[in-house]
């Protein structure tokens, strides 16, 4: 890690955690990115999807990144960021029959998915099939409201959901970079905290 601002067991603990992203657009590319500077050392991230133009208004993207697959494109964009990074780039479709093996090793993974179905479905097949991880998952982040709205929650042991709880994409104003990326930042922090132990599982 090249020059980082914190002390030395900070330090050492972010470089030697290992943490997953699940799911690559407009959270799971600002989460990605904001881990990768805040020194963490493995990331484990994946998605099956690839860019396209209309990702780039809300997303960790470049137009020369269109046609890419999106684990390939954002690993590649972690490393600019941070060349010692550990990275592995997972293009697959992340299910309950794989979620297990992808994020092995993880001990927080973020889940940064679209659709509510796949949500509850990657925090049952990680919370249920590994006793170790931890899962931070979005809920909510659609829309104009105030940033204050979004929050960071515990409503299980292993699991934390950030978001306002309410607003959907699909309704309305859509999604917007800002509250996307307040919504992000909530997740990358709440995984540094878990990391750093401020927060026990």
């Amino acid at each position: 890690m090249r020059g980082s601002p914190f002390p030395k067991e900070v330090s050492e603990a972010l470089r030697d955690a290992v943490v997953g992203v699940a799911g690559l657009g407009g959270m799971g590319s600002h989460v990605a990115t904001a881990l990768a500077r805040t020194g963490i050392g493995h990331l484990v991230i994946a998605d099956f999807d690839v860019v396209d133009g209309s990702n780039l208004f809300r997303q960790c993207y470049t137009p020369s990144d269109v046609g890419r697959p999106k684990a390939e494109a954002m690993r590649e964009r972690l490393l600019e960021i941070e060349p010692d990074l550990d990275v592995v780039a997972v293009d697959a479709r992340i299910g309950p029959d794989n979620a297990c093996d992808v994020f092995r090793g993880c001990g927080i993974v973020c889940e940064a998915f679209d659709a509510p179905d796949q949500k509850a479905m990657l925090v049952e097949a990680l919370l249920s099939g590994d006793g170790s991880v931890t899962v931070v998952s979005c809920s909510g982040m659609a829309g104009d409201g105030s940033s204050n709205s979004i929050v960071t929650s515990r409503p299980m042991r292993r699991l934390y959901v950030c978001g306002d709880g309410t607003s959907d994409a699909s309704e309305g104003f859509g999604l917007t970079a800002a509250r996307v990326m307040v919504c992000a930042g909530h997740a990358a922090n709440m995984a540094v905290r878990l990391v750093l132990g401020h927060d026990k599982p």
